[in-house]
């Protein structure tokens, strides 16, 4: 369904000032929400408004914005109409704000150049030295992407910073490794300083290479490669200072560096395998003369793995061939053996799954009668579990609701059921989802776990004597979340005759590592799938379900549960994404600021997560920053491994690191690692946000935000919202084309090729 730009009419009164949610008296404002322009309007929901910005726009950092001297500009719900402020007055707050946004920059750009250690040390260095600590500590922070030889070109003539980059790795807590020795640190570091690279980088290469990680360096200075966010180019300097007239582009061990670390680019970008010809021409591209021959030393080192996969389940004649003797059409696919060994795990214990009868932990008029007991679609979900190892259901928010009942009846028949979430606040809605009604029996959160919790053995049933976990039913929640070395350990982790229930919304992005696995297995139809037929309720319900079929329509909001802020810039739209948080919607929604989230397309650019939360926190927490950029009371979110976004606060800073509180736990994060794991969290990325809901949201979307935009993405952020979203909207028709036109990027994996003759396929 087309849908005209949203737009904001403004009556007889310009120049009184207008509140972005309708809480003011002054100036008869309305707007359109998101779809169809000839709809009924709502009365004073947006402002077109605005201290005029021009947007400058920088890859590293929150760009500075100047204001403009547009006049008679609305101060968008930061005075009522009886304030008896005029638009200079406004003016000048903005430049104010403004003002004290680009003092905040300034301070932290001279708090980094003054730290102490490695960052001491790399601010010391210039050019290529420079350059490459730079490239890795951006990748290390989240502040900038790996290149990666597999994303779509920027188009002209700004593109904000894409999604942080996580390293795929399984969601279960990472073993921390011991640090490499002193002597072995300080060997690297010689080797890197012969070759012009930061010795700052040393314990990354010395924990990346291993026992005699300086000799290893210096026979193959392209093992540089290894270190995350160390790009070919790099590396090849690295190496002409090492080798002189010995590095030459046809070198083998180049040729091998670079095909395994495209590789990894591809797995950053969520493959678990790379077709042959796309390698070859991406090797092209990096300017190794012999592709094929590249591909071939590479897997006859054992350094990556190929495959054929058949493009179809048989031959027309059975078989290998067809009637003519000629071989069915393949496709030659290449991998990193850990996802290859992944891929064909999962398979395999899916298969298990499938094949094998459940665990009789309960007689079929047991199961008939909890059934019997629930309603619709949740009905439908106890059924298919009573006789099947695996079982897909799939929903939106509201459709939580049925396997908190699943969970709840499995229990009360005995069955030692468990759900497993990616994020504390996914169980507090699971929890909300069973209601008080399970007060009196069993306590419903000792039932409950994290997918990292469970797997490191942290949270959950434990194992038992064979290494598996002590349960019969596990209900994974988000399961759109599960990278496929995730989901391989999950599976490999079910008892013999357990039951597996994947339950998802489709529609949300896709999982931050390798793999579609609940994708994969929707379209293998391999089990019973259960569509939940519980809608999300309200105005918010609406827009979401219809933007999950690519409409983005005319939605009635009467209680402002849906808001559009027209924008003309970034520097605008940071402005009035200020004054929704600290002021309207508070005001006019009732949502304090602190339960109200901002989400944006990236990291970068001049409203990107960096300069909104320099901006929200002046205004909210301002401070010094005085524990490594932080101050108590401070929003953060805390990465604790790659993939993985926890909101939480400050608490305060002390000789064992910086102390927080993230869903209702008490976190230390060693000061080393704060740089690494901790960002401010006012203001999130989309795939942070991914699997957790807050009352109320604001979308920003700048200008330059449009090439970034898909249904998944919009889907994704606009569903985040409980109670009230505001759009901060300054991206035209590239919004409702998004939505209709740009579905999720494609991704190459193997799991459906290995499930096929492992397990029949069904159609239910």
């Amino acid at each position: 369904m087309s849908t005209d730009p949203e737009t904001t009419e403004t009556a007889s009164h310009p120049g009184e000032p207008a509140d972005e949610t309708g809480a003011g008296t002054g100036g008869d404002e309305r707007v359109r929400t998101p779809g169809d322009a000839g709809a009924a309007e709502e009365p004073a929901p947006g402002a077109a408004g605005g201290s005029g910005q021009d947007e400058t726009e920088g890859t590293d950092g929150p760009a500075e914005t100047e204001s403009a001297t547009g006049s008679g500009a609305a101060d968008g719900g930061t005075a009522d109409a009886g304030d008896g402020e005029g638009a200079a007055a406004q003016k000048s707050e903005a430049e104010a704000e403004l003002a004290a946004q680009r003092v905040e920059r300034e301070r932290i750009e001279r708090r980094k150049t003054e730290k102490k250690g490695p960052i001491e040390a790399g601010a010391k260095l210039s050019g290529q030295a420079a350059d490459l600590l730079a490239a890795v500590r951006a990748v290390e922070s989240g502040a900038k992407p790996v290149a990666s030889a597999f994303s779509e070109p920027a188009p002209a003539p700004r593109r904000p910073a894409p999604e942080p980059v996580r390293r795929p790795e399984s969601a279960a807590p990472p073993m921390v490794a011991a640090a490499p020795a002193a002597q072995s640190v300080a060997a690297v570091g010689a080797v890197l300083t012969e070759g012009g690279a930061p010795q700052a980088l040393a314990p990354q290469a010395a924990a990346a290479l291993g026992e005699g990680a300086d000799a290893r360096l210096r026979a193959d200075p392209w093992l540089l490669l290894r270190i995350p966010g160390v790009r070919p180019e790099q590396a090849d300097g690295f190496a002409r200072a090492l080798l002189g007239a010995e590095c030459r582009p046809d070198d083998e061990r180049r040729a091998h560096a670079v095909t395994v670390w495209l590789l990894e680019q591809a797995a950053v970008a969520g493959h678990t395998a790379l077709e042959a010809s796309a390698l070859q021409a991406a090797l092209a591209q990096r300017a190794v003369p012999d592709p094929e021959e590249a591909v071939r030393s590479t897997v006859a080192e054992g350094e990556a793995l190929v495959f054929q996969d058949a493009l179809e389940a048989e031959p027309p004649g059975g078989g290998e061939s067809d009637e003519d003797g000629e071989s069915r059409p393949v496709r030659v696919l290449m991998g990193l053996e850990r996802y290859a060994l992944a891929e064909e795990s999962l398979a395999d214990g899916l298969a298990r799954l499938v094949n094998s009868v459940p665990k009789e932990d309960g007689s079929a008029q047991d199961w008939e009668g909890a059934a019997g007991s629930a309603r619709g679609s949740a009905a439908e979900l106890i059924r298919a579990v009573a006789g099947h190892g695996l079982v897909l259901h799939t929903g939106g928010e509201a459709s939580r609701a049925e396997p908190a009942t699943l969970l709840r009846e499995a229990r009360r028949l005995g069955v030692r059921a468990w759900a497993a979430t990616h994020t504390p606040t996914g169980q507090e809605a699971l929890l909300a989802a069973l209601g008080p009604a399970d007060a009196a029996g069993e306590r419903a959160d000792a039932a409950l776990a994290t997918v990292a919790g469970l797997l490191s053995g942290a949270e959950g049933p434990g194992r038992d004597a064979d290494g598996a976990l002590d349960l019969d039913l596990l209900i994974v929640l988000d399961a759109p979340q599960l990278d496929v070395e995730t989901a391989a350990l999950l599976v490999e982790s079910l008892p013999d005759g357990g039951r597996l229930v994947l339950s998802g919304d489709p529609g949300v992005l896709l999982s931050a590592g390798p793999g579609r696995v609940f994708a994969d297995l929707l379209a293998a139809r391999m089990c019973p799938q259960i569509a939940s037929r519980t809608p999300d309720p309200g105005p918010l319900g609406e827009l979401v379900s219809s933007i999950g079929v690519g409409e983005l329509p005319q939605v009635d909001a009467p209680g402002k549960e849906v808001v559009i802020v027209p924008v003309r810039d970034a520097g605008e739209a940071v402005h009035r994404t200020v004054q929704l948080v600290a002021d309207s919607v508070p005001r006019a929604i009732g949502i304090p600021s602190d339960e109200t989230q901002v989400i944006t397309p990236g990291h970068g650019g001049a409203a990107g997560t960096r300069a909104l939360n320099a901006a929200l926190k002046e205004r909210l927490n301002p401070g010094p920053g005085r524990f490594g950029g932080f101050d108590p009371g401070d929003r953060i979110v805390h990465s604790p491994a790659p993939g993985r976004a926890v909101p939480g606060r400050v608490v305060t800073a002390d000789a064992e690191g910086l102390h927080l509180e993230c869903a209702g736990a008490a976190v230390v994060v060693p000061r080393e690692r704060v740089e690494q794991s901790v960002r401010h969290g006012w203001a999130l990325t989309a795939h942070q946000a991914v699997g957790q809901r807050w009352p109320a949201v604001v979308v920003v979307l700048p200008g330059d935000a449009a090439g970034t935009l898909s249904r998944p993405w919009v889907y994704t952020a606009f569903g985040r919202a409980a109670r009230h979203l505001s759009v901060v909207h300054g991206v035209e028709q590239a919004l409702p084309r998004a939505v209709a036109e740009i579905t999720a990027k494609p991704r190459t994996t193997r799991l459906p090729v290995l499930l096929r003759p492992q397990v029949p396929t069904t159609e239910g």
